[in-house]
This record gives C-alpha cells, sequence and structure tokens, in this order.
C-alpha cells in the first residue's frame, strides 16, 4: 500500500455546546488541508465516517457541497461504528495507491454532548421489546458499558483478577492525559479516586468509560510523493488489515473475550515483516478500560491474561516501555470514536506531541472497534524514514 497521511485537522473536542456536526466537519476538512499546506481545492476525495447518533450529528454525502468541493473522484460514507475511522483511512489509501484520487480527506464529526443533559440521553436509542434481539432489553441490558461490562467481568473470572487490574488501566490513561493539553480530564487520578467512583455497569467504574465530546477530525491522504512535498512530516500508511469474527462455531472460542484483532494481526505483521516487538507505541481503541487489555493479547504483546502486567509494570505510562494511548485516550482524552486513536499516532510519529513526546516513536499500532467485537480494523504506521 503506497500511501501516507499529510494533514489533520481538529475543531470543536469540547464539551461545551458548538455548531452543529457538519459545521465542526468543514473545519476540520480545512485545517486538514491548511495543516498539510495545500488549498481545500486540492481535496479531490471525500470519506464521510457516519456516527450511529441521531440529529445533526449525522454526516451525509452532501458535505461536499458544504465544503465547496468540485468534481471529486470519490465520495463515501464509511459505517462500521466505532471501526468506521480507520475503514475509511484504508478506503483513502487503497484509492490513492490505485490511482483514482490523489488527495483524500476522511472526516469524523459527533456534538453528543448536550449541556445540561445526561449523557445517556446523548446516546440513547429507541429499543424494542420484540424478537431476540429485545431479550436483552427485557432484561435490563442497556448500552456499551453494560455490553463491555460482560466481557470486563468474565476477563477478569477467567483469570482470577481483580478490578485493581482496570483500575491500573484508567490511572495510566489519565497520566498520559495529563500532559495533553486537548485531553477533557487532566486531574491526576488516584487509586482512592477510581474506587470512589459509581459503577456505571459492573465491574466498569465512572473512570473505565469513554468521555465524549463535541468536535471533528479530518485526515489527509495522498501519494507518499505527494505527502512529501506537503508542509508536516509524511505518516506513511504501511499496512492495514480487517478482523470480523461474526459468531464462530469452533471449539474453545470465546465471544466475550475475541474480538478481530488477531484475525488483523497476522495480516498486518505478515504484509510489514513487523511483530509486536517493532512497534514502538500503541494507540487502542478504549472506549472501556478492558479493551486494551483484550487488544494487548489479540495482538501478541502479552499472553491471555497477563496483559495487566503492561500497566502494573509502568510500560504503558509515561517513559516506559510500549507506550499506549499516549493522550489520554477514550477515556481521559476525548472520545470521537476511531479517530481519536489515530489522530495521536499521526501527531506521535511527526515529534509534535510536546511534553507527552514518546521518544523512540517510529512505528505506532492503532486499532479501532465498532459494536462488541463485531468489526475491527488495525493499522500500523511509520515516520517518515519508514517510507514503504
Amino acid at each position: 500500500m503506497k500511501a501516507a497521511i499529510a494533514g489533520l485537522g481538529t475543531a470543536g473536542l469540547t464539551r461545551d455546546a458548538t455548531p452543529p456536526a457538519a459545521e465542526l466537519a468543514r473545519q476540520a476538512v480545512s485545517a486538514a488541508a491548511g495543516d498539510a499546506g495545500l488549498p481545500v481545492s486540492a481535496i479531490d476525495g471525500l470519506v464521510v465516517c457516519r456516527t450511529s447518533a441521531a440529529g445533526d450529528s449525522v454526516l451525509g454525502l452532501d458535505l461536499q457541497r458544504a465544503l465547496g468541493l468540485r468534481d471529486l473522484t470519490l465520495n463515501r460514507i464509511a459505517l462500521c461504528e466505532g471501526a468506521s475511522a480507520l475503514a475509511a483511512i484504508q478506503l483513502a489509501a487503497l484509492a490513492v495507491s490505485g490511482c483514482s484520487a490523489r488527495a483524500v480527506v476522511c472526516v469524523f464529526a459527533d456534538t453528543p454532548v448536550i449541556p445540561g443533559k445526561r449523557m445517556s440521553a446523548s446516546f440513547g436509542r429507541l429499543k424494542t421489546g420484540t424478537g431476540l434481539e429485545g431479550l436483552r432489553y427485557s432484561a435490563g441490558l442497556f448500552g456499551g458499558a453494560a455490553m463491555y461490562a460482560l466481557s470486563a467481568m468474565r476477563y477478569l473470572a477467567v483469570h482470577g483478577l481483580g478490578e485493581e487490574v482496570l483500575a491500573d488501566v484508567a490511572i495510566t490513561t489519565r497520566q498520559w492525559a495529563a500532559l495533553n493539553p486537548a485531553a477533557s480530564y487532566r486531574k491526576p487520578l488516584t487509586r482512592e479516586d477510581y474506587f470512589a467512583a459509581r459503577y456505571i455497569a459492573e465491574p466498569l467504574r465512572l473512570f473505565d468509560c469513554a468521555a465524549p465530546v463535541n468536535g471533528a477530525i479530518a485526515v489527509l491522504v495522498t501519494t507518499p510523493e505527494l505527502a512529501a512535498d506537503c508542509a508536516q512530516p509524511p505518516v506513511h500508511i504501511l499496512a492495514c488489515a480487517e478482523g470480523h469474527p461474526g459468531t464462530p462455531d469452533r471449539s474453545g472460542f470465546d465471544r466475550q473475550l475475541n474480538h478481530g484483532g488477531a484475525i488483523a494481526a497476522k495480516a498486518l505483521f505478515g504484509a510489514t515483516g513487523l511483530g509486536p516487538a517493532e512497534i514502538d507505541l500503541c494507540e487502542f481503541y478504549d472506549a472501556f478500560s478492558i479493551s486494551p487489555l483484550l487488544a494487548l493479547e489479540a495482538y501478541g504483546f502479552h499472553p491471555p491474561g497477563e496483559a495487566r502486567q503492561a500497566y502494573a509494570g509502568g510500560n504503558a505510562a509515561p517513559g516506559g516501555t510500549m507506550p499506549i494511548n499516549t493522550g489520554g485516550g477514550h477515556l481521559s482524552g476525548f472520545y470521537l470514536q476511531g479517530m481519536t486513536p489515530l489522530a495521536e499516532a499521526i501527531v506521535q510519529l511527526r515529534g509534535a506531541a510536546g511534553e507527552r513526546q514518546v521518544a523512540r516513536a517510529r512505528t505506532a499500532l492503532v486499532t479501532n472497534d465498532g459494536g462488541r467485537f463485531d468489526y475491527h480494523l488495525g493499522m500500523i504506521l511509520g515516520a517518515a524514514e519508514h517510507r514503504p
């Protein structure tokens, strides 16, 4: 795959009231083009990451008109929930690799935070009480936290672990957020603070769950040749792979603890010749604290039940040997679905992360999860010297 990321733009990233998502998207796309040193008119491809939310958070193909773009050779919607961001980048990379487009912008925007209203009101949907899908709602199993709590409870039980494992993830992630001026929560999180917080869905507490914001992120994907002439150091897309397990009937597959990461890992490492030891930092999708633990094991960094060592031993923390979610992730940074880990990887590989910059940042693994282990994409990015 011959493609590189040349531009990154953001808008909003706040828990205050903002313009509608379409306007935030327009601002982010303009910022991404400017970041690359290109005029907006240079964009000939647009991929919109569609949120599953309702109202003015929904972006459509008519965003082209709002941006004043003309004669696009690519205009698509990517929709696989939290995995939409990397799916969009994958599509853009294939387009520029195949010469069907030259400069493609991928954008996600969301405005779920309504000042004065609970987050449950922002993310709530009309549920059905009939059929097989209605059984879980009839039993009171509502929302993403409840579904991921099942996996967290299963993980702790299978491996004989306590909730301090989840606490270590949340506390370490907050340590990174403290170094990020754009993070939603920068105040140090103590173990006492963590365990004093209420359960959202046992064993997941308040600090085990993502911090939604109103905002937009746009990424400009182009050819390595054009990226080399842009204003920012290029970030090369070394490989991208998907993994969607469905409902396997093979013996021993635990649906509570497995997503498509193991499928994607095999393809990613095979395509690049890299392995876990050659990855300098990881930016995992972490809408809930259980997710990085499962990702570490799916990608072969640790055997089953041992991912806690990355956090308990300080390897995932600032100054550690395997930095994870270096901007504060979704838990303490901000939740803009799969664009959050991608944006942080770009900043790190450019060497532009300021106080939180990882000293040795040449390769990064980025993951996206959609649904509840339904859709998974992984991507390996390389700094400028890693041009394929």
